[in-house]
């Protein structure tokens, strides 16, 4: 018989929460020292960026129409986001700020404070209602293949979701379950069911719920 295969190594827990992680594209990582000028031009593209999107959609989003809304050059557009992925992603930073900050950091049962299994549910409900308010922009900023996985805000997120399950299950693999349990939470099958199935969010999180309680061996909430 092989030998079975060595487990996933486990990452370490830090002793405080961890920082926030960022969404950027690496053009933004000196932000603290950018001049007024140049802040104040970030924010009224992004500002025009999310109109265009809330009047048309993600879909028809181009770096050409920001420009235009904000009366700059294409040229600044691009030095600013580097491209329509930059710009979509710069778009749902604060978005994903806010989360992060409230899963280390607010009130429970999403921040801390709650009992494990009240935060493993309260997580995945509370991602459902954010990407069906953000669907289309979330589906429009996806990172391609080879980045899915390895992009700051998912690895942040599905973390989260391992520490979580060690919390329930220390035996299990919870490396391996985390990963089962953030496909429920994708985007893309999101916009599946509730926009060509037209499956209702409240059975998306009755069923996130009861997913939850069948990995983790405990009964699902009533």
């Amino acid at each position: 018989m092989s030998a079975a295969p060595p487990p996933l190594p486990r990452p370490q827990e830090p002793d405080a929460p961890p920082e926030l992680l960022q969404l950027g594209t690496g053009a933004d990582e000196d932000e603290p020292c950018l001049r007024a000028d140049a802040a104040r031009n970030r924010a009224r593209l992004l500002e025009a960026a999310g109109r265009l999107v809330a009047e048309h959609g993600a879909a028809c989003l181009t770096m050409e129409a920001v420009a235009a809304a904000a009366s700059v050059g294409k040229g600044t557009v691009f030095r600013r986001f580097g491209d329509r992925t930059g710009l979509l992603t710069a778009l749902l930073d604060h978005s994903e700020k806010k989360f992060q900050a409230a899963l280390l950091g607010g009130p429970p049962p999403l921040g801390p404070g709650a009992p494990a299994g009240e935060r493993r549910g309260a997580f995945g409900c509370a991602m459902l209602r954010r990407s069906v308010d953000e669907l289309a922009l979330q589906l429009a900023a996806e990172p391609s293949a080879e980045r899915r996985y390895t992009a700051a805000p998912r690895r942040f997120l599905r973390g989260h979701v391992a520490l979580l399950l060690r919390q329930a299950v220390p035996d299990a693999d919870s490396e391996l379950l985390s990963h089962t349990l953030m496909a429920y939470l994708d985007p893309a099958l999101i916009h599946h069911l509730t926009e060509q199935c037209g499956v209702p969010v409240s059975r998306l999180e009755a069923g996130w719920l009861d997913l939850v309680a069948r990995v983790t061996r405990t009964e699902p909430p009533r």
